[in-house]
């Protein structure tokens, strides 16, 4: 059986941000699964310029081409949403339009505000414009989660109903990633 190729996304590059608690998770959680071969992505690695700027650089550009590149090799992904102001971050927008993922599943792991509800919501409406499929279930790390995690106290790991979600949600990346996929070769 070949393992699905899930890419997680770390949606965030602020100063002090919280995504790569969720990021890292999310990979732990996976791991423990034999259908699903992880790589975590993060944006902080690709600086690309925004969508159609033309006072993007070279540098720039050969960096947006790169991330297409590797989004190209995965079949699944998982995005890490900070919700700002009801919205996602400038970045993660940006990321998703400099994109391909037609064709793909995608699932989110949300934070903030509602637990980033609102910021997936806006999420999963521009990804139907990118031609992929967003799958139901959605992780909320709700703020006293999240506060106990940024403090120390506890994991997110510690959270059952954390853990049922994201298996829930992994379940629906790899059966609509494999369906998804065997269409595309078809």
């Amino acid at each position: 059986m070949t393992k699905l190729k899930v890419g997680i996304i770390v949606g965030s590059t602020r100063i002090g941000r919280f995504a790569e608690f969720p990021a890292k998770w999310v990979a732990e959680v996976a791991g423990k699964r034999d259908d699903v071969e992880v790589e975590i992505l993060d944006l902080a690695d690709y600086p690309m310029a925004f969508f159609g700027e033309e006072r993007a650089t070279t540098a720039q550009t050969e960096t947006a081409e790169r991330w297409k590149k590797k989004l190209r090799e995965l079949d699944a992904y998982v995005f890490t949403v900070a919700e700002y102001n009801h919205g996602p971050t400038a970045v993660l927008k940006n990321a998703i339009d400099l994109g391909e993922f037609i064709h793909k599943p995608v699932g989110f792991v949300g934070y903030g505000g509602v637990g980033g509800a609102r910021a997936i919501e806006h999420l999963r409406v521009i990804f139907v414009e990118m031609s992929a499929a967003s799958v139901k279930t959605g992780v909320h790390i709700s703020f006293p989660e999240y506060l106990t995690v940024v403090k120390g106290e506890k994991s997110l790991s510690d959270y059952t109903h954390l853990n049922e979600a994201a298996n829930a949600q992994l379940d629906q990346l790899v059966w609509w990633g494999n369906a998804l996929k065997a269409a595309r070769t078809a």
